[in-house]
């Protein structure tokens, strides 16, 4: 589904990715770990268009989106979320989901006067956002402010609107940072369930091993804009490179 080859970015002196490679195999949940500043997130950031690579390739479904703006990779179906909840905290959560949805004939100028061509779209549109929110099981929140949710919850909303845009693949930035271990398990089994049931494919960014690895199906480790792993979960942490780098030694 994701294929990066030989990416490299630089700011001023800092090569903060680093001649990288990366594949995601379609319907994968595939996890990148690092230790902080290992560029994790610019290479999330170089891939969704947020940044321009300075050299390589990025092919997604078999399109080369390299250096295409954000919005361009967003419309081709690869979606992504961010480690801070990017929402509406005045509108609902049901606002917050139906903000997402594409295509919404009735925000176009003619079409906004003419409630009839577009009515029906739009409670097709409200139903789908209240199946999204009852899979996330924020059905019962549908009605209240997105301030007042949960940290957990919040995590939740971000992938209710990552869903409603009807993507291809998601990439998330530590999508269980802050959730208790408990919510996050929830989170994780959903996303697996989404993965297996739902066609998706994941790469998804995050620190906490210990809860993660049982759900990805493969892991790539980066330390100092470098990779320096990818195989099987569970044999990232026997790796001597991955110690060294990761955990410490």
């Amino acid at each position: 589904m994701l294929r990066v080859r030989r990416v490299t970015k630089s700011f001023g002196g800092l090569k903060a990715v680093d001649d990288v490679d990366l594949e995601v195999e379609r319907g994968s949940l595939t996890l990148l770990i690092g230790p902080n500043g290992s560029g994790k997130t610019t290479l999330i950031n170089t891939i969704s268009g947020v940044y321009k690579p300075d050299s390589g390739d990025v092919i997604f479904d078999g399109q080369d989106i390299t250096g295409w703006e954000s919005h361009r990779i967003f419309s081709a179906g690869l979606v992504r979320t961010f480690q801070t909840p990017a929402l509406f905290p005045k509108m609902t959560v049901l606002e917050n989901v139906l903000v997402a949805a594409r295509d919404n004939e009735g925000e176009k100028p003619l079409n906004a006067i003419l409630t009839k061509g577009w009515m029906k779209e739009e409670e097709r549109t409200v139903k789908r956002a209240l199946e999204i929110l009852s899979i996330v099981e924020l059905g019962d929140k549908w009605n209240s402010y997105a301030y007042q949710l949960s940290g957990g919850q919040m995590k939740l909303l971000e992938i209710a609107k990552v869903l409603m845009t009807e993507p291809k693949m998601i990439m998330m930035d530590e999508p269980i940072a802050g959730v208790l271990p408990k919510l996050a398990h929830e989170i994780l089994e959903l996303l697996v369930d989404l993965k297996m049931n739902g066609g998706l494919t994941f790469l998804m960014v995050e620190h906490r091993l210990d809860i993660m690895l049982g759900y990805a199906d493969h892991v790539y480790v980066m330390h100092n804009g470098k990779m320096i792993y990818s195989g099987k979960p569970t044999e990232a942490l026997k790796d001597p490179l991955v110690i060294e780098a990761y955990l410490g030694g």
